[in-house]
């Protein structure tokens, strides 16, 4: 036997129509409690306003740098970056080596063997140099790392972008 078979649309409506002539004290209330609570219900959910996902950014791509230019362009543009970062860690160098002189007469004048506290730092610093060398050496061993420690890997050569 078929589900669907039991089930007419004539018949739900014959059922609908003599349950609600049938007198009932409580049909009015229920009614109104009913349409009051579906009210308020939709005029929530009308306020939420629900928009969807927003509108994907525009990208601007910035680019400093003319597209054609040539090989000695490049590198006369390299040199002068590297010249100027020469330049600027000079001057950080500078200005590190004055506060490291304060802090030294500072040491001095409160008392302390400001000589001694450099041997031990740099002990610790070549301590510390010689453990990351062995570790480094550990990961060489293993497969892990280039050849040496200063050793960078040879930058990918440029993609092309296949939007331009």
């Amino acid at each position: 036997m078929s589900y669907w078979r039991n089930i007419s649309p004539s018949g739900a409506i014959g059922d609908f129509v003599r349950e609600f002539t049938r007198p009932n004290p409580y049909r009015w209330p229920i009614i109104g409690v009913s349409l009051a609570a579906t009210f308020t219900l939709f005029s929530v959910m009308w306020n939420e306003g629900g928009e969807g996902p927003p509108p994907r950014p525009d990208v601007t791509y910035i680019t400093t740098f003319a597209p054609g230019r040539t090989n000695a362009e490049i590198i006369a543009s390299n040199e002068a970056n590297q010249r100027r970062k020469d330049e600027e860690a000079a001057q950080q160098a500078a200005r590190d080596e004055r506060v490291k002189n304060i802090y030294r007469t500072l040491g001095r004048v409160s008392g302390m063997d400001v000589d001694k506290i450099e041997r031990e730092a740099a002990a610790e610093q070549e301590e510390a140099k010689r453990a990351e060398e062995a570790r480094f050496a550990g990961r060489r061993a293993s497969g892990d790392a280039p050849a040496t420690a200063t050793e960078v890997p040879e930058p990918s050569p440029p993609q092309t972008d296949a939007r331009q």
